[in-house]
C-alpha cells in the first residue's frame, strides 16, 4: 500500500493562463563581435554596414540599437557580400559558389509596452542562384565565382570565375543573360601575341565600373592583364599590358586613371585614355616598404579630397623577412604616413566618403577595417588620424572572458560616475568624431532601467558593458595589475626607446601604429578574474582571482595615489600533511601607486594557499566579504580590516586540491598509484558481481522500474557519492543572510556556505549595530573597537553528497531576503520576520527546502531522478504578468548539463515549465551562463559574442528597427505577429533549417509537466502537495542505491520519454 497519494484534480486552467502570462522563452539578440567574420560590405545610401561570417550568418548593422540577422539554410562561410545602394537588399556569395539575394521585408505591427509598432523590418532571404558549368568542361573550378561587381544602375550583376570567365545576371531576378556572357578566348584574341605567349590569363581578380561611364568595366585578371570592356559594343576598348601577378583595381573619381596593386608589395598608377589601345607602362609604379622582397597588397583604395593630395589605402605591402606576420593597414596622403598595425588578420575594409555624382571629390570622412577580431574606425577628419569609439560589436574577448555579473535597476548616481570614468578613460585613447554607420531607426521603446554586465577577464581586467537595450555598449574599464608587481610591468621596465635614438632610428619606418583593443595575450594568468560582486548603493566592488587574491573596491570620481592594504588569510589552518604545489601569489606593490578616476583598491585579502577563488560574497551593510576556495572559505572585515574567520574544508584525502589550476608538474608516482588502485577496485568488484547475459541485466532493469512504477513511473536510481572524490572542499557557493540560525525569536546576521561534497555550514555573526547580538550589548566599548564574530551554529551533510551549486534563504511568505541596503533605504518591501524562515539548497542533483533553524526537510524537488540532468546555473527571479501589471511571482530558474532551463515556484517547488536554452555539447556557453533578476539572462555562443534570452512573458530586449527604403515595403505573413530572431553561429538546438530573418512560428509558450501528461497519470495534478519532514537519513538516499549496470540501462528506458517532465517524487 502506497504511503503517499497524489491527489488528482486535473489540470487548471486558470493556473496554466497565469504562466503563459509569467513565462515565455526567446532568444532575442546577439552582443558582441561575430565569430569568424569573412565579409563586408557598406550601403552609403541607407549607411548601413553588413558582416558575413563562416557559419553562413549575415548581420546588418546601422545605428545603435538598429541589427537585422539572416542565416543561410547550409552553415557555409560567407565570402562576399554586396549592398543594392538604397533598396534595403544585398547579395551575398557562399563558400559554396552559390548567391543568395536577401531583402529587408516590412513585418507585421508589434505590440510593446503596451504600444502598437508600425513598419518593424527584418531581414529575409528571397531567392539564390548557382552559376552553371560550361558545357563541355567537367570541373566546376571554371565557374568558381571570384569577384562579384554590383553596376550603379543596380540592374546587373557582373560575376568574374576562376576560368577567366565573366558572366551577367539580371537583378533581382538572378537570371543569367547568355548573350552578355564574355569568356576569355574573346579577350585573348584582342592581344599581341608577345604578351599572348599561349599562357592563360588566370583568374578575373577585380571587376570595376567606370566611375563616369556606365555600361564600361575594368577587368583585371592574376597573370597582370586590365582590360577596359565596353558593355554595349561588346568590344575592348583598351588593354593595360601588366606584368606583375594582380591583386586588386580601384578606379580614381574622375575616370582618368586607376590603380593596380600586386602580389610584389607594390601598386602602379595607370592613365585612360583614348589614343592607343594598347598601353604597355603605367604613369608610376612604387613599392613603398621595399626594396626588399614584400607580401602582396591586398587591396588598395585612392580616394582624392578638395585639398588636391589623394588618400592612399592599403592592406598589406609589409617587408617579408622583417615584418611578414604583421597585419596591417597603411594611410598615406601627401606627407603624412602611418601604418595601423592589428593584432588580427585585415578581412576587408571600406572608406565612407561622398557618392553623389554632381560631387568633384570623394572627401572620406572614416576608414572601417574589419579585422578577424575586432572592427576599428579611423576618423579620416580629424589630424593624426585617431579611432572612433564604438558603440557596439565591441571585442567582448578583448582580453579572454573568465566571468560574468549583471546588474539590473542601476540607481541613476552609479550610472554617472561609472560614464564620467569611461568618458577620462576614453578621452586620451580616441577622437570624438560621429560614428558613421547610422542608417535605420531605432523604434525599440527606451529601457525603464539601466542595466549594467560585468565582465572579468584573463588579463586582470573588469569591463563594465551598458546592457539595457540591444547595443552592448562599453562603458568603463577596471585594471587591477596595477596592484601587483607583474612579469611584464611597465614601471621596471629598465629600457626606454625614446631614450635611444638607434631605437627612434629603426622605429620610424614603417611607422607603426598600434590600433585596436584586442590583446589576448595576458602578462601573467594568475591575474585571471574569477568571481565579481558589486553592491549598486553603497558603490563597492569585490573582484577576486586566479591566484587566491580578494580585491575590495571603491567608487571615487578623483584620481589617487596610495598604497593597498594587504591582508593574509590562512585557509589551511596550520593543517598538517598538505602542500602547495601550484603557483606562488602575486607580488603586491609595495610602493603607492597611480589609480584614476573609478574603482579604485581599497584592500587586498590575499589567500593562502594562493588557489583559484572559486565563491564569493559581498554584504556592503555588513561591511563583510566572504571568499572561498578548493581549501576553504574565509570572512573578511574591510571596514576594520580584520580577518573574522578561516575554515578550512579539505578532505584528507583532497590531494589535486594543492596541484593548483595553473601545476604543471604531475607526480607519476601518484598517478601509477591511482591507476592500480582503480584495476584493483574493477577486479575486486567483478569478482563480487554473478556473471549476467546482456538480456538478463535489461530484464533485470525492467523488473527493477516495474517495482516503481506504483510511486513514480521514470524515476532514476541515484548513486551516492564517495567521501574520498578530489576537489571534495572546493567551495561552490557563499551567502550573507538575516534570519533565524540560533532560536526562532532572534534573528540576525548569518554566513552560509556549500562545497563540492555537499557540506552546508552555517555560521551565526555578531555584526556590531545589527541585530541583538552580544557584541551591541557591551556598553564600554565603542563600535569601532568591536569585532566582528562568527560562530558555527549549523553544520548539514546532504546524504548524496552532490556539489552545493546555491544557497538561498526565503522569508516568512517564502520571498527571497531583499539585497543589503534594499530593506534600509525603503527600496524594497521589508522581510516578513514574524513567521518562520526556510533556506533553499540546490544541489547538482536535487532542490530542498530546509525550514529554520530547525533545518528540517519541508519540500524537495530530485532533478536528476526524474529528468537524467545535473543543476549547474540557479537563480532567484521574479517574474512579472504580461496581462496584470500588479502580478508577479517569485520563481527559481534551473539551468541544468542538458542545456534547458526548469522554472520551479517556491517555496513549493512545483515544476512550472521547462525549455530548451543551449544546445548540451556547448559546455562552456552552460558554464557562462548568468540571470538577471527580471527573468532574461545571457551566455556565450562564441569566445567574442553573448546570447541574450528571455523567460519572461513581459520583458523582453529585442531589436525593432525601420529603415527608409528607395522601393515599398512587402509584408511578410505572420500567423500572430511575432517572430524568432536566427540564431547566427547555428547554437540554436531546433534542428529544422530555416531561412534566417523570415518570421516563423513562434516556440511553444509553454512545456508544462501537467500539460504534457494524460489525466490518468499521477502528474497529472495540478496541485501537489509535500509533507514530509524530519532529519536528513540515510533512507533520503537509500531507495536510489544499485549497480551503475542498472542505473545506465534506467537511463536508456527512460530515453523514449524525452518529452514528458515529472512531478515531485516522494519517499
Amino acid at each position: 500500500m502506497m504511503k503517499f497519494r497524489f491527489r488528482r484534480q486535473g489540470t487548471d486552467p486558470q493556473r496554466e493562463k497565469i504562466k503563459q502570462e509569467l513565462f515565455a522563452f526567446n532568444k532575442t539578440v546577439e552582443h558582441g563581435f561575430p565569430h569568424q567574420p569573412s565579409a563586408l560590405a557598406f550601403d552609403p545610401k541607407l549607411e548601413l554596414m553588413a558582416i558575413g561570417t563562416k557559419s553562413g550568418a549575415i548581420k546588418v548593422y546601422g545605428s545603435p540599437g538598429v541589427e537585422f540577422t539572416g542565416l543561410h539554410r547550409d552553415t557555409t562561410a560567407v565570402t562576399q557580400i554586396h549592398f543594392l545602394p538604397g533598396q534595403g537588399r544585398l547579395l551575398s556569395l557562399l563558400d559554396d559558389n552559390t548567391i543568395h539575394l536577401w531583402e529587408l521585408v516590412a513585418g507585421p505591427p508589434r505590440e510593446v509596452g503596451g504600444v502598437k509598432r508600425e513598419g518593424v523590418v527584418y531581414l529575409e532571404e528571397v531567392d539564390s542562384y548557382s552559376l552553371p558549368g560550361r558545357p563541355g568542361i567537367e570541373s566546376c573550378s571554371a565557374t568558381r565565382v571570384t569577384v562579384l561587381l554590383l553596376l550603379r544602375s543596380s540592374d546587373l550583376l557582373c560575376i568574374g570565375t576562376e576560368g577567366g570567365g565573366v558572366y551577367f545576371l539580371e537583378l533581382p531576378r538572378l537570371s543569367l543573360k547568355d548573350n552578355q556572357t564574355l569568356l576569355q578566348d574573346q579577350v585573348m584574341q584582342s592581344l599581341p601575341d608577345d604578351y599572348r605567349c599561349g599562357k592563360s590569363l588566370g583568374p578575373v581578380e577585380s571587376l570595376q565600373e567606370h566611375p563616369q561611364q556606365s555600361g564600361k568595366l575594368l577587368i583585371g585578371y592574376s597573370r597582370g592583364l586590365v582590360v577596359l570592356w565596353d558593355l554595349t559594343t561588346r568590344h575592348a576598348e583598351q588593354l593595360f599590358l601588366g606584368k606583375q601577378q594582380l591583386e586588386s583595381l580601384v578606379w580614381e573619381r574622375s575616370g582618368n586613371l586607376f590603380v593596380s596593386s600586386h602580389n610584389d608589395g607594390g601598386y602602379s598608377v595607370w592613365a585612360v585614355s583614348n589614343s592607343n589601345t594598347y598601353n604597355h607602362q603605367p604613369v608610376s609604379s612604387s613599392i613603398p616598404y621595399g626594396p626588399f622582397p614584400c607580401k602582396a597588397i591586398n587591396k588598395i583604395l585612392w580616394r582624392t579630397t578638395q585639398t588636391g593630395s589623394p588618400v592612399l589605402l592599403y592592406s598589406g605591402g609589409m617587408p617579408r623577412a622583417s615584418y611578414g606576420d604583421r597585419h596591417c593597414l597603411t594611410i598615406q596622403q601627401d606627407k603624412d604616413h602611418v601604418t595601423l598595425d592589428f593584432t588580427s588578420r585585415v578581412i576587408d575594409f571600406f572608406t565612407v566618403h561622398s557618392v553623389e555624382p554632381e560631387k568633384e571629390f570623394d572627401e572620406p570622412s572614416a576608414v572601417v577595417v574589419l579585422l578577424e577580431e575586432e572592427l576599428v574606425v579611423i576618423d579620416l577628419q580629424t589630424p593624426g588620424w585617431p579611432s572612433l569609439p564604438t558603440p557596439y560589436l565591441a571585442p567582448l574577448h578583448s582580453s579572454a572572458i573568465t566571468c560574468s555579473f549583471h546588474v539590473s535597476s542601476v540607481p541613476p548616481k552609479l550610472w554617472e560616475r561609472l560614464v564620467n570614468a569611461g568618458k577620462a578613460q576614453r578621452g586620451r585613447q580616441h577622437a570624438h568624431g560621429s560614428w558613421p554607420i547610422c542608417g535605420g531607426k531605432n523604434i525599440a521603446p527606451p529601457p525603464k532601467h539601466q542595466e549594467l554586465l560585468l565582465t572579468g577577464h584573463e588579463d586582470g581586467t573588469v569591463r563594465f558593458w551598458d546592457a539595457s537595450g540591444v547595443a552592448l555598449t562599453p562603458l568603463y574599464k577596471l585594471g587591477t595589475a596595477n596592484v601587483f608587481h607583474t612579469d611584464c610591468d611597465p614601471s621596471d621596465d629598465p629600457q626606454d626607446s625614446s631614450d635611444d635614438p638607434d631605437m627612434q632610428q629603426e622605429e620610424e619606418w614603417p611607422p607603426f601604429r598600434k590600433v585596436g583593443c584586442f590583446d589576448p595575450y595576458s602578462d601573467d594568468p594568475r591575474l585571471g578574474i574569477q568571481k565579481i560582486s558589486l553592491c549598486k548603493y553603497s558603490n563597492k566592488l569585490v573582484v577576486s582571482g586566479t591566484a587566491g587574491q580578494v580585491i575590495v573596491l571603491g567608487l571615487s570620481d578623483e584620481r589617487s595615489d596610495h598604497v593597498v592594504d594587504v591582508s593574509v588569510v590562512d585557509l589551511l589552518q596550520d593543517r598538517e600533511g598538505f602542500t602547495w604545489k601550484g603557483h606562488d601569489r602575486l607580488e603586491p606593490r609595495l610602493k603607492p601607486a597611480s589609480f584614476p578616476p573609478g574603482f579604485q583598491p581599497l584592500v587586498l585579502v590575499q589567500c593562502m594557499p594562493p588557489a583559484s577563488v572559486t565563491a564569493v560574497a559581498l554584504h556592503a551593510e555588513w561591511n563583510l566579504i566572504s571568499f572561498g576556495t578548493s581549501h576553504g572559505f574565509g570572512l573578511f572585515d574591510y571596514h576594520r580590516r580584520n580577518a573574522v574567520l578561516a575554515r578550512c574544508t579539505l578532505h584528507p584525502n583532497d590531494s589535486l586540491a594543492m596541484e593548483g589550476p595553473l601545476s604543471r608538474v604531475k607526480s607519476l608516482k601518484k598517478s601509477l598509484r591511482q591507476s592500480f588502485r582503480r584495476i584493483r577496485k574493477s577486479r575486486v568488484s567483478g569478482k563480487k558481481r554473478p556473471i549476467t547475459t546482456p538480456t538478463s541485466k535489461v530484464q533485470e532493469a525492467n523488473a527493477a522500474l516495474a517495482e516503481q512504477e506504483d510511486v513514480a513511473p521514470i524515476q532514476r536510481r541515484i548513486e551516492p557519492r564517495s567521501a574520498d572524490d578530489s576537489l571534495s572542499g572546493v567551495v561552490r557557493c557563499l551567502c550573507f543572510a538575516d534570519t533565524f540560525l540560533r532560536d526562532g525569536t532572534h534573528h540576525g546576521p548569518t554566513l552560509w556556505a556549500g562545497t563540492n561534497s555537499g557540506s552546508v555550514y552555517a555560521y551565526a555573526l555578531e555584526v556590531p549595530g545589527v541585530g541583538s547580538g552580544r557584541a551591541c550589548e557591551r556598553g564600554g566599548a565603542g563600535e569601532s573597537s568591536v569585532c566582528v564574530e562568527a560562530v558555527l551554529g549549523k553544520e548539514i551533510q546532504l546524504m548524496h553528497r552532490a556539489p552545493v551549486v546555491s544557497i538561498s534563504v526565503l522569508d516568512g511568505r517564502g520571498k527571497p531576503l531583499p539585497d543589503p541596503y534594499e530593506a534600509s533605504r525603503d527600496l524594497a518591501s521589508a522581510p516578513d520576520v514574524t513567521n518562520a524562515h526556510s533556506v533553499l539548497i540546490a544541489s547538482e542533483e536535487q532542490l530542498k527546502v530546509f525550514s529554520l533553524p530547525k533545518v528540517s526537510a519541508k519540500t524537495k524537488f530530485k532533478l536528476t531522478a526524474h529528468e537524467g540532468c545535473r543543476v549547474r546555473k540557479v537563480a532567484l527571479v521574479m517574474f512579472g504578468s504580461a496581462a496584470q501589471e500588479d502580478y508577479c511571482e517569485h520563481t527559481l530558474v534551473c539551468l541544468t548539463n542538458l542545456g534547458d532551463m526548469h522554472l520551479f515556484n517556491i517555496p513549493a517547488l512545483r515544476p512550472q515549465v521547462r525549455y530548451d536554452c543551449v544546445r548540451k555539447e556547448d559546455i562552456s556557453g552552460i558554464a557562462s551562463c548568468v540571470f538577471t533578476k527580471n527573468g532574461q539572462g545571457f551566455y556565450l555562443i562564441s569566445p567574442s559574442e553573448y546570447e541574450r534570452f528571455s523567460l519572461s512573458a513581459k520583458i523582453l530586449t529585442e531589436p525593432l528597427c525601420s529603415v527608409q527604403l528607395d522601393r515599398p515595403l512587402e509584408h511578410t505573413p505572420a500567423s500572430d505577429g511575432t517572430t524568432t530572431p536566427p540564431q547566427a553561429n547555428g547554437t540554436h538546438k531546433n534542428p529544422m533549417g530555416q531561412a534566417e530573418g523570415q518570421t516563423e512560428e513562434p516556440p511553444s509558450s509553454l512545456s508544462s509537466p501537467i500539460l504534457d501528461t494524460p489525466l490518468d497519470s499521477p502528474l497529472s495534478c495540478a496541485d501537489i502537495t509535500l509533507d514530509s519532514t524530519g532529519e536528513i537519513t540515510v533512507e533520503d538516499v537509500r531507495d536510489f542505491l544499485t549497480t551503475v549496470d542498472e542505473a545506465e540501462n534506467n537511463l536508456k528506458n527512460i530515453k523514449e520519454e524525452e518529452g514528458r517532465s515529472t512531478g515531485i517524487l516522494i519517499n
